[in-house]
This record gives C-alpha cells, structure tokens and sequence, in this order.
C-alpha cells in the first residue's frame, strides 16, 4: 500500500520504520516541531532499539522517503493509508494537516488516527478527509519506550476503534505481516478505543499509586513491602504486573494520557477525586527519596554530595519527561547539595532540561565515576547495569555509607552486610 505518516512522535518513527520494511511505499513528513534532521540528532530515537538501522534500511531500499516538514506530499500516485501519529500538545494542527494531505489520498483512503486525543476526535478529523467514502479509524498507541519495534511488530494486539467493515478490512491489510502468529485484533466503536487507551493508563497509575500508598504505610509499620507485594501478586484476581512500589512514574505518553484522562473527565462533568489522588501520589512519592535522605541527616544537608544512579524515566530510554530525578534534583539543590549523576543514555536529554548547574556533574561512563566521594547514593533508574555493583568498591566510595534505593532492586540485609546503610521503598535491613 502507499503511505503517508505524519508526526515527530515515537509512534510515526516506529511505523514508517515497520510498514517500509514489510514492503509498503510510505512518505513520512515529520511535524514542523522537529524536523527530520533533529530527529536523527535525537538520544531517544538513537537509543530505541533497532528503530534507527531500520529508518535507514528503509530510506535505502527506497520504500521510506523523509519529507522535510514543508514539503508537498508527492501527488504522482494517490496514497491509501495517512497514519497520524501527533502529540496531544499538536492537537489543534491535526486537522489542518489532513486536509492539507487529503488532495494526495485515494477516493477510498483510510486515516488512521494514533494519536491520543481527546475521545470523539477521530470523527471528526473524518470530516477534515473531503470525500464520504473515506473513513477514520482510531488505533491506539500501545508502544512502550525502549521495546518500540519490537511491540509494533511482534504485537500482544492491536486496539482498533472502527465504526465501518472495508476500513477494518483495510487496517487488516495493511498490518497483516505483524498479525499471521494469531489475530491479535480487537474491533470496538471509535469512542470506545479512544477511552480506553486513557483508561489502561489510568489503571495503571492507579496500581502504582496504590502500592506506593502501600509501601509508605509499610515504612510506618515497619513492615518489608516486599512480602506484602508478594502475597497480593499471588492473588489471581490482582497478579504481580505494575505492583511495584518505587520513587514515582514518568514518561512523555504516559502523564500525558493521565492528564488527557482527568480532562476527558471534566469536559464529561464527571470530575475524577479518585484521578486526582492518583497524581498526588505520584508527585509525592518523586520526593521520597529526598526525605529519607534529609532524615538520614537530620536536615543537615547543605555542602554534602549525593550520587544519583539514572535519570531516564525508565531503562531502555533517552528521554527524561515528567522523570522523578527532575523533583530530586530541584529539592536536592535548593539545600545546597552537589550531584554527581550518571546516565548510560539520557545525560544529553538532562543537559537540555536543566542546562549547566554548579552543583551538577554529568556521567555516562563507569558508574562508578559518580559515587566517588559522594556520601549517598540514591538509585532512580533500574538499568540493568546498577543491579551488581562491585560492593566493596562502593562502601568504600560512598563516605556516610547511605544506599537509597528507588526502585527496591537491592536485597537489603545482603546491601546491609557490606557496610551499607539501606533505605528503599517501604523496605529496610531490618529483621
């Protein structure tokens, strides 16, 4: 099939990339936002697994043209498929954009909406499409940063908002090479997709939200939340997925899905008390960290030196958006603290955050080069490469001892045997 996608998102990079290498013609014009060429420049989108070499294999077996963001649509042939795939920040562009697309696009064309927007959007950029035989279906954005390609073309499923049987048909097609180990479609009405990707979010944070309400009343009781986890995964009816307490969520997709969520809400007269807490939460717990950090210490925090191991929201990721470390480090140099921070990948990304700061240095090497004499250590990121650290090197680096793990990742007593002062989430060394 001919292609257009449209959007600088990692949802319009993942599936010019997916759809070029199964054979599709596809033209992709990145958003006025960011250019092709400051994509290429971009850590998030060098960092994502195997996306990259596949753009270029595409541009090379000429199946994947890059338009710049102001260039024509070529009109030599029309196109049956526009993948829209914008940030919800990009939303009032989205309509203009289709009908500037819509001259290029067949009699019979299918729009396929990936963005996250606001439920009842993809009907009406349906009528942004200039012909009645052309329909709008919405597919919701899935993707998870760092396992992108993968997630596009191995999929669980596909979650498809489709109010007519040839669009469906046609989606059907055109994502075929990704659907033969089983059906992986689930078909609902338009709205119905569309309030459910901001309802799995929701969901989501909620469990987190929960089990970090969780962990802190397991810190009071003196209780290791570790246990308690355990015996609500075993649970059927909850199981273990996103039941791990930890220093708070981030990411570009999902607070914005939640924020989308609580605006769904409002705009329906249904105002979400129950949202609200979730977020609450969320933005609490970003500060945990420095709390025990200020107990430990007794708030005697000014001229002391604290590595932080991570910066990214997740591990797999460049990208530090809504990221914990942000709150830490503003909470961490009001009190006049020097950070020595280090990242495998999302240095750059902090850089242009938060720009040069005196009490800021940035590694992306040895880990090791950040604890050097810092007298805590806190973990924000669970990359694979904080998980075995040499632990006699890092008591002996770390001059007050103190191991502040976001993430619960460590075993405290084992932490506790190597000199270590241990403090997690809801978890001690403690018997």
């Amino acid at each position: 099939m001919r292609v257009v996608v449209i959007g600088s998102e990692l949802a319009a990079a993942t599936a010019a990339a997916a759809l070029s290498w199964v054979g599709h013609d596809v033209v992709w014009r990145p958003h006025t936002s960011s250019d092709w060429n400051a994509l290429a420049a971009s850590a998030w989108l060098n960092s994502e697994p195997e996306l990259r070499a596949s753009l270029e294999e595409g541009l090379r077996h000429g199946k994947l043209h890059i338009l710049q963001p102001e260039e024509a649509i070529p009109n030599t042939e029309p196109r049956d498929v526009l993948w829209l795939a914008l940030s919800p920040e990009q939303r009032g562009d989205a309509g203009d954009l289709v009908g500037a697309v819509a001259p290029c696009l067949s009699e019979s064309a299918v729009l396929i909406n990936n963005s996250t927007f606001p439920v009842g959007e993809t009907e009406a950029l349906e009528d942004r499409l200039g012909d009645a035989r052309r329909s709008a279906v919405a597919l919701a954005d899935l993707l998870e940063e760092g396992r992108a390609w993968e997630a596009f073309t191995r999929p669980s499923r596909w979650l498809l908002g489709c109010d007519d049987d040839r669009a469906e048909h046609q989606v059907r097609e055109l994502l075929r090479a990704f659907n033969r180990r089983r059906d992986v479609f689930q078909r609902m009405p338009r709205r119905a997709a569309e309030l459910s990707k901001l309802a799995i979010n929701g969901m989501l944070a909620t469990r987190i939200s929960y089990m970090n309400e969780i962990a802190g009343l397991s810190d009071s009781l003196g209780v290791d939340v570790e246990y308690v986890r355990q015996g609500m995964g075993a649970d059927t009816r909850i199981g273990y997925e996103y039941l791990y307490p930890g220093c708070g969520f981030g990411g570009p997709s999902f607070s914005r899905d939640l924020m989308r969520l609580a605006d769904v809400q409002s705009a329906s007269g249904r105002h979400s008390l129950l949202l609200d807490q979730v977020l609450d939460i969320n933005e609490h717990k970003k500060e945990t960290l420095f709390r025990k950090l200020w107990a430990h210490y007794h708030g005697c925090l000014e001229g002391r030196t604290v590595a932080i191991w991570g910066a990214a929201f997740k591990p797999g990721t460049a990208r530090i958006d809504h990221a914990p470390v942000l709150t830490l480090l503003r909470a961490l140099w009001a009190q006049g603290v020097h950070v020595r921070l280090h990242d495998p990948a999302a240095i750059a990304a902090l850089r242009d955050k938060v720009g040069e700061h005196p009490l800021l240095s940035c590694f992306d090497g040895d880990p090791g080069e950040a604890t050097e004499g810092a007298d805590a250590l806190m973990l924000v990121t669970e990359w694979k490469a904080y998980w075995n650290p040499d632990w006699q090197q890092l008591a002996s680096q770390l001059a007050g001892r103190l191991l502040l793990d976001g993430r619960n990742i460590y075993d405290p007593r084992y932490v506790a045997s190597m000199g270590l002062h241990y403090r997690g989430i809801g978890r001690s060394a403690d018997p």
